[in-house]
């Protein structure tokens, strides 16, 4: 298929300037195929998968029909998770980063309900929820259905298998009947065909189905490990390939809570997703992962559906996953958006059979690897660093150093490659006394009640006149952090007890070295040290 680039589609000129913010030039084929379609007004049912640019194939036809100057509801966009809701919202703040006047709102279970009915008393012309939460508002009368013109439903199929079809159905029967209905599904199973055929009038279907079930720019490979080998080898790969963020598969929740405690006692900055954790976890877990804070997820396969990150560069397989199907689920994780991404399969004893199956059923090739030795991971980050090195030489002005070099050498018998060696021996050794300058902050059982977060001491209390909130200010405004990734604040007379992250915890600490709260200078330490 030619490419087409989003200046023929016809946008007006503040979403072609956001899109060119984000960073994108051509259209996708579900782009290519759904924007000028979507914007004829007609009702579609689009066929595509995850990671192929859906969003924006729904979310830019429908921001070029809202009327910035009527505040009422003009568009829904219903989605299976809280987590995909979010993400939704985010991209379509971003492609209406240049319109002035478009509120969009996401909603969804979990979330204070009072803030969302502020929000949309005060006018929001485009909302992102979940079924549940949708019908909720419809029931309580806080969303006035009667101005809707458009409906989308992202990852239908996903919400079917969720339970949500009386949802989804009171939903539509709620909505104006000369509305747009969009519809988005990966498969066209029963339930989706008798859906469209109630509630869609005359719908055209547009199809991108990836040929392979796996995308092509992804490396699979595979290592056999015994069991329990399987922590060591996986340290050994994160050193050598160093993605920038990476998913970790479990079979189970247990697997889970022990893979990232062993990680983050060797230094790693891993946080855990699974069934049994809350709400308010879960999201502090991924706002960690997107920003950064927390570069390696570990997850069961249920508690990953609806992450969307497209800078995930690596995907591992620790445990082999239960269906094939899972395996390319958990890989398309990676690979996104034209980046090459890279898979790691570990395989114990008869599993290599497994394997086998999981090649015929994805028409894919997951290429044997030997397991890195601990020289393997050395000579890497020497690699690494002459990498660096070049790049330095060719951008930088280096004539001071050059300099200061040239007077070592004059005034010493050292040749100018015994300097070269010993600055990249020093290099290496500073790479490894860092990791373990962080491995050491190990902040042990603290008593947190959650996992994943380190309770700390501060020695100020209510007979301070200190209350919660300020505790929550100064933890915030000093470290960085966002204030709702704080937990619990159990505050006592002369003393508080606050839990953080455990990836912000040391942050934190340094932050608040200096910092004063109700005009008192305080002390704040972990609590398993008092």
């Amino acid at each position: 298929m030619e490419t087409i680039r989003f200046e023929d589609l016809g946008l007006c000129p503040e979403i072609l300037k956001a899109v060119k913010n984000m960073g994108f030039e051509e259209a996708s084929p579900i782009q290519a195929k759904a924007i000028p379609a979507v914007m004829t007004g007609k009702d579609i049912i689009g066929q595509a998968q995850t990671g192929t640019g859906k969003t924006a194939a729904f979310g830019i036809p429908m921001l070029e029909k809202i009327d910035p100057k009527n505040k009422k509801l003009q568009g829904i966009i219903l989605c299976p998770t809280r987590e995909l809701a979010i993400q939704v919202a985010e991209e379509i703040r971003n492609l209406a980063k240049y319109m002035h006047a478009i509120k969009v709102l996401p909603i969804y279970g979990g979330q204070e309900i009072v803030k969302q009915i502020r929000s949309l008393k005060a006018g929001t012309q485009l909302i992102i929820g979940t079924p549940g939460r949708v019908m909720d508002h419809m029931r309580r009368k806080t969303i006035n259905m009667d101005e809707v013109h458009t409906v989308v439903l992202d990852e239908a199929d996903e919400m079917l298998n969720m339970g949500f079809r009386e949802d989804i159905e009171t939903i539509l029967e709620g909505v104006p009947t000369d509305r747009q209905t969009v519809l988005f599904s990966a498969t066209m199973s029963k339930e989706i065909l008798a859906i469209t055929k109630r509630f869609q009038k005359d719908a055209e279907v547009i199809k991108v189905v990836k040929k392979e079930l796996t995308v092509p720019n992804i490396e699979q490979f595979y290592y056999e490990v015994r069991p329990k080998n399987k922590e060591e080898v996986l340290a050994r790969l994160l050193d050598i390939y160093n993605p920038k963020l990476s998913v970790v598969f479990c079979n189970t929740k247990k697997q889970v809570d022990l893979l990232v405690n062993a990680l983050l006692g060797r230094g790693y900055f891993a946080a855990g997703l699974h069934g049994d954790l809350k709400q308010q976890q879960r999201d502090r877990v991924m706002q960690g992962f997107r920003s950064g804070k927390t570069d390696i997820l570990i997850a069961t396969d249920v508690a990953a559906r609806g992450i969307d990150v497209d800078d995930i560069e690596a995907v591992f397989n620790y445990d082999l996953p239960q269906d094939d199907e899972y395996y390319v689920h958990r890989i398309g994780r990676t690979g996104r958006a034209g980046r090459v991404g890279r898979s790691f399969s570990f395989v114990s004893g008869k599993e290599v059979y497994k394997l086998k199956e999981i090649q015929r059923y994805c028409k894919t090739k997951i290429y044997a690897q030997k397991v890195p030795s601990l020289d393997d991971v050395a000579n890497t980050k020497m690699d690494n660093i002459l990498e660096d090195i070049d790049r330095m030489i060719e951008n930088e002005d280096m004539t001071a150093m050059v300099n200061a070099i040239q007077s070592k050498l004059n005034d010493s018998d050292y040749t100018a490659m015994d300097m070269a060696a010993a600055f990249l021996k020093l290099c290496i050794g500073m790479n490894e006394g860092e990791q373990q300058e962080d491995a050491a902050v190990d902040f042990g059982d603290t008593g947190a009640e959650e996992p994943g977060m380190v309770r700390l001491f501060i020695n100020i209390g209510k007979k301070n006149k200190a209350r919660p909130g300020d505790i929550l200010g100064a933890l915030a405004g000093e470290s960085g952090m966002p204030g709702k990734l704080i937990g619990t604040i159990d505050m006592f007379d002369k003393y508080t007890f606050v839990e953080v992250p455990r990836e912000y915890a040391k942050d934190v600490l340094n932050a608040m070295q200096h910092a004063k709260i109700k005009g008192k200078a305080v002390a704040i330490e972990p609590a398993n040290q008092k």
